[in-house]
C-alpha cells in the first residue's frame, strides 16, 4: 500500500512533465488497481481467520491477487516507463495487462466462493 501511494505522488507530481496525459492515466491506473488489490490482500488474510475452513481457497485468492498486482500494475508502470524513455518496441507489454486483469477476476470470485460455502 505504501509503494501504491508513493508511486501515485510520483505519478501525480514528476510524470506530467513528461509524458502525456493519456500516459498519465494510464500509470494512474496502475496505481489504483495496485492499491486496490493491495487492500484485497488485507481482506483476504482477514478472512482466512473468519472462514478457516476455506483457507486454501482463500490462499489461492491472496496469490491470484499478488500476482494480478504484478501482471497487471507491473505491465502498466513499465509501458509508461518505457514510454517516458522513448522505447518504442514494447508496446507489447499492453498485451499482457489483462492476464493481471483475469487473475484479479479470478481472486475475487474464489473469495466469493468462499463466502458463499460457509453459508
Amino acid at each position: 500500500m505504501a509503494l501504491s501511494v508513493a508511486l501515485g505522488a510520483f505519478g501525480a507530481h514528476g510524470l506530467k512533465q513528461i509524458l502525456s496525459a493519456d500516459k498519465v492515466l494510464t500509470f494512474d491506473t496502475a496505481v489504483r488497481y495496485q492499491l486496490y488489490h493491495s487492500f484485497a490482500l488485507f481482506i483476504v488474510v482477514f478472512l482466512m481467520f473468519y472462514f478457516e475452513k476455506h483457507i486454501q481457497i482463500l490462499k489461492k485468492a491472496y496469490h491470484l491477487f499478488l500476482i494480478g498486482i504484478v501482471i497487471f500494475s507491473g505491465s502498466l508502470y513499465a509501458l509508461t516507463t518505457c514510454y517516458a524513455m522513448h522505447i518504442e518496441n514494447m508496446k507489447w507489454l499492453g498485451a499482457i495487462t489483462p492476464i493481471g486483469g483475469l487473475c484479479f477476476i479470478a481472486g475475487w470470485l474464489l473469495v466469493t466462493f468462499a463466502m458463499l460455502k460457509k453459508q
